[in-house]
């Protein structure tokens, strides 16, 4: 039997739901989004700490609020799964965390009892390589780098091999959360060590409320025009706000 951990809505109820791409170059896109359980990193700014910050863990986060790993993550086998996706009747599907890449064996399975008439969508951090397993299986690769601000230690945030590599995958995009302006000196110097090009890089303000987005779009929209890179916004923040589920 092979299981997949997921974060949950509620105590019990695996979030997996559908709505419109918030982030990103598909933003907009109508997908079946399926959050997992469990990060390798520990961003302060985290705005899915419920699917890594549980009770015990060392690392920091601005809210302080740490939660019952019982209640926000449930384990379910990838048939279950597979019903629920199928459910919605959206060739699109979005995995996202957390960090999806930590289950890359269960997510090969659930993805050959779909079968192949799905659109495979990936949220990473880029810090895992894709393994062969289910390489064959990813039709887009949405990878943030954690930049200085994010808190985590350099050596766990940074797989630079693993950047190079992605770097020459079509499949790629990478999407940075921005702070601040300097921010952007730190993306121009990764990006000329790993190789990757201007127009797979976007820029995404930092918030988790229409108010801090706009505030910081202000600055990074011409920053955008300036370094040649695209600009997203956090379209599902706007329309539903911080809410799990959306």
């Amino acid at each position: 039997m092979t299981r997949l951990r997921l974060a949950t809505t509620t105590p019990g109820e695996p979030e997996i739901f559908h709505s419109l791409q918030g982030e990103g170059i598909s933003a907009g896109r109508p997908s079946v989004f399926v959050r997992l359980s469990g990060c390798n990193l520990a961003c302060q700014w985290c705005d899915t700490p419920y699917t890594w910050y549980f009770t015990g863990h060392p690392g920091k986060h601005r809210g302080d609020q740490t939660y019952q790993r019982r209640d926000n993550s449930v384990t379910l086998d990838i048939a279950d799964v597979a019903d629920q996706i199928a459910a919605h009747e959206c060739r699109h599907i979005v995995f996202t965390g957390g960090e999806p890449l930590l289950q890359q064996p269960a997510l090969a399975a659930l993805c050959d009892l779909l079968g192949p008439d799905y659109h495979i969508e990936i949220e990473s951090n880029g810090t895992v390589a894709l393994a062969a397993g289910f390489d064959r299986h990813v039709d887009q690769l949405n990878l943030s780098p954690k930049l200085a601000h994010s808190g985590n230690d350099p050596g766990l945030r940074m797989n630079e091999a693993a950047l190079v590599a992605y770097a020459r995958d079509t499949r790629a995009w990478f999407k940075f959360v921005v702070a601040q302006p300097h921010d952007a000196e730190e993306i121009t110097a990764l990006a000329d060590r790993c190789g990757i090009a201007s127009d797979r890089i976007l820029l995404m303000p930092e918030g988790t409320c229409a108010t801090d987005l706009h505030a910081r779009s202000r600055w990074l929209g011409p920053l955008c025009l300036e370094r040649g890179w695209r600009f997203t916004d956090r379209l599902h923040i706007h329309l539903y706000g911080d809410t799990r589920g959306t």
